[in-house]
């Protein structure tokens, strides 16, 4: 009955807003990015440097391989889905196809051969991150710009946005307990053998959340307008496409600074078991916990962000966001540089547990909204050129996103090895490094990705589509 009354209101020419059901069915294809990839990548980069002793550098350059591969397939993965024309709608179909692919390159990314050289777990984890990402954006793109079309309110598409993203919060902390309480639970992460079960674990859920997501949600999905697509070959179109898009000023800043902020995002989050283990000196079967405070924070920032953008604009509620998010990278890591407080072991755990508190409810207030503008910008994309865009400005929105995971891990690599942090000191339980390579990986920790956020901050400045401008915006398109 739910769909019936949306599918009239869409006929209807009203808002469309769908029920609570279908959106919470919805929010479990999150779990291919936020539980999946997302979760598994800070466990990976630990895994092939810290314990297997590759070398960072290779393993950034292995997880950038990866991104540079997603600056094709995202655009080409939107443009497919903005032209498919089938019983399932324009999305489902490429949704459904990627599932089960997401969750064999996942289960093999921790699975590397067991005695392999640098260059052969190089080579593994360049073909599998690979893998993992071409098949996470083949579900991710299309499932990003669905969640855009289902509500053409100003204000329905963040809480779409709101399920979205609790989904991914719930799927991460599952994924985050799983490894800590059965795989690392004796001998933390410098266990190799706990890897390849977690990896398939983690695989196998990724299954049931994207099937149960489908099934869900396939008569909704169904029921959306099917623009007519472009005629012509995808190849031939998607220069012009992505020009296209790239000529609305809206896109290019949300796309810049989305880039900058989850690139500062994954180098702080990628240099984080380097750090809690060897700098705070924190056992590792306690990281579980900071791990819980920085979801609980994001849990608490993901409802603030909506009720905010009742009072104030939602380019007002990024830049709150990312402003805690800096502050938080700066406070406790400068107080330990300057050696003015610089708490080991236990000691460390609480102080730790509300820094990652602070900076998850800095993500929480920004990562939100980014969604929901991009799908505002879309809406100026259509007034400006005729031609509804989703697919491709969420392509664009995924890539960002995977900046985290790939230009950050790049960037975490080679500052590793800039450092000359030793190899294989994952296995050596209890050793300490000196204090200037200390100092060292704190500042790349913290301030350096509070510098990179900073730089996503000032592009952001110039974000012009207000609730108002929106408002005009969609009065222009129903007329």
């Amino acid at each position: 009955m739910a769909i019936a009354e949306d599918v009239a209101d869409r006929a209807a020419g009203a808002d469309i807003r769908p029920s609570w059901s279908v959106k919470l069915l919805y929010s479990l294809g999150q779990m291919a990015q936020s539980g999946g990839f997302e979760t598994a990548i800070g466990f990976v980069f630990f895994y092939y440097t810290a314990v297997l002793g590759l070398s960072g550098a290779l393993v950034g350059a292995a997880l950038a391989v990866s991104l540079a591969f997603d600056a094709v397939v995202d655009p080409l993965v939107g443009s497919w889905s903005d032209n498919v024309h089938s019983k399932l709608g324009r999305r489902l179909p490429l949704m459904i196809a990627a599932t089960p692919l997401i969750a064999v390159a996942v289960g093999l990314l921790f699975s590397p051969p067991h005695g392999a050289g640098p260059w052969a777990l190089f080579g593994w984890l360049t073909v599998t991150s690979v893998a993992a990402r071409t098949f996470i954006s083949l579900f991710n793109v299309p499932y990003v710009a669905l969640g855009a079309e289902m509500a053409t309110d100003y204000a329905e598409r963040t809480r779409v946005v709101v399920y979205r993203a609790v989904a991914g919060i719930l799927s991460a902390v599952t994924c985050t307990a799983l490894g800590f309480t059965l795989f690392f639970a004796h001998g933390g992460l410098q266990r190799p053998e706990g890897y390849p079960g977690f990896g398939w674990t983690v695989a196998g859920l990724i299954v049931l959340c994207l099937s149960i997501c489908c099934l869900g949600i396939w008569r909704f999905a169904a029921a959306l307008p099917q623009p007519q697509p472009v005629a012509g070959r995808l190849w031939a179109r998607l220069t012009g496409e992505v020009a296209e898009i790239f000529g609305n000023r809206s896109f290019r800043v949300l796309f810049i600074s989305a880039t900058l902020t989850y690139a500062a995002l994954g180098l702080n989050a990628t240099l984080n078991n380097h750090a809690f283990i060897f700098v705070w000196r924190l056992k590792s079967e306690t990281l579980q916990f900071l791990g819980y405070a920085y979801l609980a924070g994001i849990l608490l920032g993901v409802p603030i962000a909506p009720l905010l953008q009742t009072l104030v604009e939602k380019k007002t509620v990024v830049t709150a966001g990312l402003a805690i998010l800096m502050g938080n990278w700066l406070l406790l890591q400068g107080l330990r540089v300057t050696g003015i407080y610089a708490p080991v072991g236990d000691a460390a755990l609480l102080p730790q547990a509300l820094n990652s508190f602070v900076a998850g409810i800095g993500i929480g207030l920004a990562v939100i909204a980014y969604p929901s503008m991009m799908a505002d910008a879309a809406d100026e994309h259509e007034l400006l050129y005729g031609r509804r865009r989703e697919g491709l400005y969420f392509a664009g929105l995924s890539f960002a996103g995977k900046a985290a995971t790939g230009l950050g891990v790049l960037v975490a690599g080679l500052a590793l090895d800039a450092i000359r942090f030793p190899k294989d000191v994952g296995q050596k339980v209890g050793f300490i490094l000196p204090e200037a390579m200390q100092v060292r990986l704190v500042l790349i920790w913290g301030p350096g990705a509070a510098a990179i956020c900073l730089v996503a901050l000032w592009v952001f400045r110039s974000y012009a589509i207000s609730r108002r401008r929106h408002d005009e915006i969609a009065a222009a398109l129903r007329g």
